[in-house]
Protein backbone atom coordinates (compact mmCIF):
# COMPACT_ATOMS: atom_id res chain seq x y z
CA UNK A 1 0.00 0.00 0.00
CA UNK A 2 1.07 3.53 -0.72
CA UNK A 3 1.92 5.69 2.24
CA UNK A 4 1.37 9.37 2.74
CA UNK A 5 4.22 11.70 3.56
CA UNK A 6 3.79 10.86 7.25
CA UNK A 7 4.20 7.11 6.63
CA UNK A 8 0.55 6.16 7.17
CA UNK A 9 -1.34 3.93 4.75
CA UNK A 10 -3.34 5.84 2.15
CA UNK A 11 -6.96 4.80 2.45
CA UNK A 12 -10.22 5.98 0.92
CA UNK A 13 -13.80 4.89 1.29
CA UNK A 14 -16.52 5.07 -1.32
CA UNK A 15 -20.19 5.58 -0.58
CA UNK A 16 -23.39 5.97 -2.55
CA UNK A 17 -26.01 8.27 -1.07
CA UNK A 18 -28.86 6.33 -2.71
CA UNK A 19 -32.23 6.99 -1.07
CA UNK A 20 -30.76 7.53 2.39
CA UNK A 21 -31.91 10.34 4.60
CA UNK A 22 -29.34 13.02 5.38
CA UNK A 23 -29.24 11.80 8.99
CA UNK A 24 -28.55 8.21 7.92
CA UNK A 25 -25.82 9.41 5.55
CA UNK A 26 -24.13 11.51 8.26
CA UNK A 27 -24.35 8.60 10.71
CA UNK A 28 -22.49 6.38 8.22
CA UNK A 29 -19.80 9.02 7.75
CA UNK A 30 -19.33 9.23 11.52
CA UNK A 31 -19.28 5.43 11.89
CA UNK A 32 -16.30 5.23 9.55
CA UNK A 33 -14.53 8.37 10.90
CA UNK A 34 -14.95 10.27 7.66
CA UNK A 35 -14.29 14.00 7.76
CA UNK A 36 -14.12 14.71 4.03
CA UNK A 37 -16.64 13.89 1.30
CA UNK A 38 -15.45 14.02 -2.31
CA UNK A 39 -18.47 14.20 -4.61
CA UNK A 40 -17.74 12.55 -7.97
CA UNK A 41 -21.20 13.02 -9.48
CA UNK A 42 -20.88 14.82 -12.78
CA UNK A 43 -24.29 16.39 -12.18
CA UNK A 44 -24.45 17.02 -8.40
CA UNK A 45 -28.18 17.48 -8.04
CA UNK A 46 -31.12 15.32 -7.03
CA UNK A 47 -34.77 16.20 -7.50
CA UNK A 48 -35.88 13.06 -5.64
CA UNK A 49 -33.48 13.64 -2.75
CA UNK A 50 -32.84 17.39 -2.62
CA UNK A 51 -30.71 17.08 0.52
CA UNK A 52 -28.06 15.53 -1.76
CA UNK A 53 -27.93 18.51 -4.13
CA UNK A 54 -24.47 20.06 -4.10
CA UNK A 55 -25.35 23.33 -2.37
CA UNK A 56 -27.49 21.71 0.32
CA UNK A 57 -25.06 18.88 1.00
CA UNK A 58 -22.05 21.18 1.15
CA UNK A 59 -23.85 23.42 3.67
CA UNK A 60 -25.16 20.53 5.80
CA UNK A 61 -21.75 18.86 5.96
CA UNK A 62 -20.08 22.15 6.94
CA UNK A 63 -22.59 22.66 9.77
CA UNK A 64 -21.48 19.27 11.11
CA UNK A 65 -17.76 20.02 10.77
CA UNK A 66 -17.26 17.93 7.63
CA UNK A 67 -15.61 19.14 4.43
CA UNK A 68 -17.00 18.76 0.92
CA UNK A 69 -15.14 18.74 -2.39
CA UNK A 70 -16.75 18.44 -5.80
CA UNK A 71 -14.53 16.68 -8.34
CA UNK A 72 -17.35 15.59 -10.62
CA UNK A 73 -16.17 17.90 -13.38
CA UNK A 74 -13.03 15.80 -13.81
CA UNK A 75 -14.05 12.47 -12.26
CA UNK A 76 -17.80 12.27 -12.84
CA UNK A 77 -19.43 9.57 -14.92
CA UNK A 78 -21.57 9.73 -18.07
CA UNK A 79 -18.73 10.28 -20.56
CA UNK A 80 -19.07 10.14 -24.31
CA UNK A 81 -17.37 6.98 -25.49
CA UNK A 82 -17.52 5.41 -22.03
CA UNK A 83 -15.62 5.88 -18.81
CA UNK A 84 -12.70 3.60 -19.67
CA UNK A 85 -11.93 5.74 -22.71
CA UNK A 86 -12.31 8.89 -20.62
CA UNK A 87 -9.79 7.53 -18.09
CA UNK A 88 -7.03 8.03 -20.68
CA UNK A 89 -7.61 11.78 -20.88
CA UNK A 90 -5.55 14.56 -19.34
CA UNK A 91 -8.63 15.81 -17.49
CA UNK A 92 -9.15 12.45 -15.75
CA UNK A 93 -5.48 12.22 -14.78
CA UNK A 94 -5.63 15.73 -13.31
CA UNK A 95 -8.74 14.73 -11.36
CA UNK A 96 -7.04 11.64 -9.94
CA UNK A 97 -4.05 13.74 -8.85
CA UNK A 98 -6.43 16.16 -7.11
CA UNK A 99 -8.20 13.25 -5.43
CA UNK A 100 -4.89 11.76 -4.25
CA UNK A 101 -3.92 15.15 -2.80
CA UNK A 102 -7.23 15.31 -0.88
CA UNK A 103 -6.71 11.76 0.42
CA UNK A 104 -3.13 12.52 1.51
CA UNK A 105 -4.10 15.84 3.11
CA UNK A 106 -6.96 14.27 5.02
CA UNK A 107 -4.71 11.48 6.23
CA UNK A 108 -2.34 14.09 7.66
CA UNK A 109 -5.29 15.58 9.55
CA UNK A 110 -6.33 12.16 10.83
CA UNK A 111 -9.71 12.07 9.07
CA UNK A 112 -11.08 9.66 6.51
CA UNK A 113 -12.19 10.44 2.97
CA UNK A 114 -15.34 9.14 1.30
CA UNK A 115 -15.70 9.28 -2.48
CA UNK A 116 -19.41 9.78 -3.03
CA UNK A 117 -21.80 9.19 -5.90
CA UNK A 118 -25.51 8.40 -6.11
CA UNK A 119 -25.55 4.63 -6.59
CA UNK A 120 -25.51 2.62 -3.33
CA UNK A 121 -23.65 -0.32 -4.89
CA UNK A 122 -20.15 0.61 -6.03
CA UNK A 123 -20.02 -2.11 -8.70
CA UNK A 124 -22.98 -0.49 -10.51
CA UNK A 125 -21.26 2.89 -10.53
CA UNK A 126 -18.19 4.51 -12.05
CA UNK A 127 -16.68 4.37 -8.55
CA UNK A 128 -15.51 0.87 -9.54
CA UNK A 129 -13.21 2.43 -12.14
CA UNK A 130 -12.00 5.09 -9.71
CA UNK A 131 -11.34 2.36 -7.14
CA UNK A 132 -9.35 0.31 -9.67
CA UNK A 133 -7.25 3.36 -10.47
CA UNK A 134 -6.63 4.18 -6.81
CA UNK A 135 -5.74 0.58 -5.94
CA UNK A 136 -3.33 0.50 -8.90
CA UNK A 137 -1.64 3.50 -7.27
CA UNK A 138 -1.37 1.79 -3.88
CA UNK A 139 -4.42 3.26 -2.12
CA UNK A 140 -6.51 0.91 0.00
CA UNK A 141 -10.16 1.38 -1.05
CA UNK A 142 -13.11 0.31 1.10
CA UNK A 143 -16.68 0.48 -0.19
CA UNK A 144 -19.32 1.37 2.41
CA UNK A 145 -22.47 -0.58 1.69
CA UNK A 146 -24.27 0.06 4.97
CA UNK A 147 -23.67 0.25 8.71
CA UNK A 148 -21.21 -2.51 9.55
CA UNK A 149 -20.97 -3.59 5.90
CA UNK A 150 -17.78 -2.64 4.09
CA UNK A 151 -16.16 -4.33 1.12
CA UNK A 152 -12.43 -3.99 0.43
CA UNK A 153 -11.79 -3.33 -3.25
CA UNK A 154 -9.66 -5.85 -5.08
CA UNK A 155 -8.74 -5.14 -8.64
CA UNK A 156 -9.58 -7.97 -10.97
CA UNK A 157 -6.48 -9.48 -12.64
CA UNK A 158 -7.59 -8.47 -16.15
CA UNK A 159 -8.35 -4.85 -15.29
CA UNK A 160 -5.85 -2.07 -15.45
CA UNK A 161 -5.27 1.54 -14.62
CA UNK A 162 -6.03 4.47 -16.88
CA UNK A 163 -3.29 3.94 -19.41
CA UNK A 164 -4.24 0.54 -20.78
CA UNK A 165 -7.20 -1.19 -22.35
CA UNK A 166 -9.36 -3.70 -20.49
CA UNK A 167 -9.69 -6.97 -22.40
CA UNK A 168 -11.76 -10.05 -21.64
CA UNK A 169 -10.08 -13.40 -20.99
CA UNK A 170 -6.92 -11.87 -19.54
CA UNK A 171 -5.43 -11.17 -22.99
Amino acid sequence: MLEGEDGKELRAYTIGHSSRSLEEFIKLLREYSIGVVVDVRRFPTSSRFPHFSREVLERELAIRGLRYYWLGGKLGGFRKGGYLKYMRTKEFKEGIEELLAVIDGSLKEGVGVAIMCSERLWFKCHRRFLADELVSRGVRVLHIIDSGKVYEHKRKPNTTGANTIVRGGGK
